[in-house]
């Protein structure tokens, strides 16, 4: 949303009141109140037929403080909202000071100060030791915006065919860089781009994304987080090339300053406002298969991929029924199709008791095809969206007459609920919650009378997979739920996990992956996983081995397609060999499953502190190094494995070392960096080097026990290797269930300490 026509004019269909002027400063025990008129007030004339916008800083807890820009205070404030803190808000420890240089507001570590100058406006966000300034508002960068504009103040009585905008622009310091805002599939560094905070259904090759998340994090050491679910629009540099310009269609706009001042901080205290990733049950972190999208199959089908998995010694722990377990034009009504899965349930015990996979995840929708008896059932009881005018709200994309369930309705949510639970009772464990993005927001009344369409727009991926995510704890337990979702919001992150969405089986789609991956771990999301091959297309067998290479180093690992299988034998008519794509799956399925004591580690403090563990942008762990924050082909693997996956056939690949010394996964031979490395890999390895100071506990290789992955490892027997580690390098010892149960420790002798622990042949 371009406000003006470049520096000098206002855009042609707009007209801008910009905050000219502090005229006065309210103190309160933790936050400042701003009022400014639109024109600098030189005398009491200047006061009248003057808009004011009124700026409200607030000291929330230490490193993190908000901002509110208000134009008409008396709007309602509509829902629905955030749910932030969901674990309790920390004690602010602010304080308010003036002195020549003007007003601070102090919480913590981060402060703002308003310039003495009160006509000079400046608001100053910095480090409150002085020492480092991290942005600041500044002239012309706090106002409000009509479209189109009114020819005199009188047109505003009436503002049914008037937009109005609030809008603040922070200023991007030279050389700065922004990421996050979800899961984006473009260019890593956001700044140049114009961005949309708004869900849709868009793939992974477009501007569009299924998880918008109104938060970005800087370079600088700082995060923003705008706190409204309705739809944000940005420039990031795209109108004012020195300025991250936020607007909403609203009469208020808030947003939350976060310093860290390392990234990890930022997350850190970001996740206390937003929520954070429970870690996740040990099966999950298996190989999933699925059917795949709309290929023929049933029982028979089902059952010969999971034999055809176990004959080929390729361990797998979740079988996905993907939409046509459902018959045609039902979806969803969560009622499996008898012709072709005639018993379900003695179907899945079958599998399971055979122990061809441990657990079980079906597809589902928020939707109700018209051509199910369900769909009339939930007409009559009031479940479904309604239009203004009292029709069901339907249209026939996706599927014929569909309706939509409203969650603003208790008893939907029940009846809802009650239908995942016969699915459990089948033998249902997880749920892959598909779609929540096209939300209608015209000409519609949710049951909730206080909830406005434009802001459940986005909100609606929150509620749609807190209910499903919910079910599946009360059922299995806390620790035992697990999402595979696509759409999701702010906060979403407590309902894991998520995957990237629709991907073509090409080199580019494993590129936009990964770089949505990369953006998603950056706003707050803990585990993320993709379609591996590609969901698009028939992936040629390369492209199914690079990818399987880059999937299994996910924190979950998928296989799944569209009009095509993913089982491998079928990519490459069951060619034989290490570099068949039989053989490389079933290696990197063998490396992910002798990496799991290092994963449940990762994972537990992954989540404890809001940072992805897989795919974890390189500026994380290295942000004081410039380089990092533009690596968008590699990432860390946790703190201490760096992955960089290989986009072509013949094996070039390009990547960057930090500082420090790295050892070669595969040969054990070390790198000093910092620097850039090409190496050619076949389909059986690509660059994967280990930090120094590394502890790597790897456990023994085991068949499908029906324990459930990793199960009591520490118990089996493995390695411990160290990677030029000192005297004080230790690795945590995390068990299946999530519980710390000790570490190791490389003593002031060079000797690990902490070997009692672990029982059965282990090798140091």
């Amino acid at each position: 949303m371009k406000f003006r026509d470049g520096m000098w004019l206002v855009a042609a269909d707009k007209r801008v009141e910009y905050a000219e002027h502090i005229y006065s400063i309210t103190e309160n025990a933790d936050s400042l109140s701003l009022l400014c008129p639109t024109k600098h007030i030189n005398s009491r004339g200047d006061t009248l037929n003057c808009p004011t916008l009124t700026i409200d800083l607030k000291a929330e807890f230490d490193g993190v403080m908000s901002l509110e820009v208000s134009h008409w205070t008396g709007a309602l404030r509509r829902e629905p909202n955030f749910q932030l803190f969901s674990d309790g808000q920390p004690a602010p420890g602010s304080s308010i000071s003036s002195n020549t240089s003007g007003t601070s507001l102090k919480s913590g570590k981060v402060s703002a100060t308003i310039d003495q100058d009160h006509h000079n406006f400046n608001i100053n966000f910095h480090a409150s030791d002085g020492l480092t300034s991290l942005t600041s508002l500044l002239n012309r960068s706090i106002g409000c915006a009509y479209s189109p504009p009114p020819g005199n103040p009188k047109e505003i009585e009436d503002m049914s065919n008037i937009e109005h905008y609030v809008f603040t622009q922070t200023e991007i310091g030279v050389g700065e860089s922004i990421h996050g805002l979800g899961e984006r599939f473009g260019a890593f560094n956001k700044v140049g781009q114009h961005v949309e905070i708004w869900n849709e259904d868009g793939g992974t090759s477009s501007n569009l994304a299924y998880k918008n998340i109104p938060f970005w994090i800087s370079s600088k050491g700082y995060g923003v987080f705008i706190d409204t679910p309705e739809l944000i629009d940005l420039e990031i540099g795209s109108e004012r090339c020195c300025r991250v310009q936020t607007s909403a269609q609203s009469q208020r706009l808030k947003w939350y300053i976060i310093y860290g001042p390392s990234p990890k901080e930022v997350l850190a205290k970001y996740s206390l406002l937003t929520g954070k990733s429970p870690t996740l049950p040990a099966w999950s972190y298996g190989l999933w298969l699925t059917t795949s999208f709309t290929t023929n199959y049933d029982e028979k089908t089902v059952s010969e991929f999971l034999e055809g998995m176990k004959k080929r010694d390729i361990p797998l722990e979740v079988f996905h029924y993907d939409c046509f377990w459902l018959r045609a034009f039902h979806w969803c009504d969560f009622v499996f199709s008898e012709e072709h899965f005639p018993d379900p349930k003695g179907s899945i015990a079958r599998l399971k008791g055979a122990k061809l996979m441990n657990k079980v995840c079906v597809w589902i929708n928020p939707y109700i095809g018209q051509a199910s008896p369900v769909f009339a059932y939930a007409v009559e009881k009031g479940y479904l969206l309604k239009r203004t005018n009292g029709d069901v709200w339907q249209w026939d994309l996706w599927q014929g007459g569909m309706g939509l369930v409203d969650f603003t309705n208790p008893e939907a949510c029940a009846w809802y609920t009650g239908c995942l639970e016969k699915l459990f009772d089948i033998g249902v464990d997880s749920l892959k919650t598909d779609f929540g993005e096209r939300i209608p927001t015209k000409g519609v009344a949710w049951y909730d009378k206080k909830v406005d369409p434009d802001r459940m727009h986005n909100y609606y991926a929150f509620i749609y997979n807190k209910i499903c995510y919910e079910a599946l704890q009360k059922k299995y337990g806390a620790d035992q739920a697990v999402l595979f979702a696509r759409t999701a919001t702010a906060g979403t992150q407590r309902f894991p996990l998520c995957w990237g969405g629709d991907c073509e089986s090409t080199a580019a789609a494993l590129a936009e992956s990964i770089r949505g991956g990369l953006s998603i771990g950056l706003s707050g999301f803990s585990f993320w996983s993709c379609d591996i091959g590609g969901f698009e297309g028939l992936p040629h067998p390369w492209i199914y081995k690079r990818w399987v290479a880059f999937g299994l180093l996910c924190s979950h690992s998928r296989l799944h397609g569209s009009n095509s299988y993913r089982v491998p034998w079928l990519i490459d008519n069951d060619a034989k060999g290490p570099e068949s794509c039989t053989g490389v799956l079933r290696s990197f399925v063998e490396l992910k499953r002798s990496l799991m004591p290092y994963i449940f580690a990762q994972a537990k403090e992954s989540a404890t502190m809001g940072l992805p563990l897989s795919l974890r942008a390189m500026c994380l762990e290295f942000p004081e190094d410039p380089t990092a924050w533009y690596l968008d082909r590699q990432f860390m693997f946790g703190s201490q494995m760096l992955v960089a996956p290989v986009f072509t056939e013949e094996g070039d690949v390009d990547f960057y070392l930090p500082a420090g010394t790295w050892t070669n996964w595969w040969n054990g031979n070390t790198v000093k960096g910092p620097g850039w490395r090409k190496e050619k890999h076949g389909f059986g390895t690509l660059p994967l080097y280990i930090r120094e100071g590394t502890v790597l506990v790897l456990s023994q290789r085991r068949d499908n026990d029906g324990e459930g992955f990793g199960h009591e490892w520490f118990n089996k027997g493995g390695k411990v290797k160290l990677y030029e580690t000192k005297a004080g390098d230790k690795a945590v010892l995390v068990d299946s269930s999530g519980s710390n149960v000790g570490h190791l420790k490389v003593g002031e002798d060079g000797e690990l300490q902490g070997l009692e622990i672990l029982r059965g042949d282990w090798q140091v």
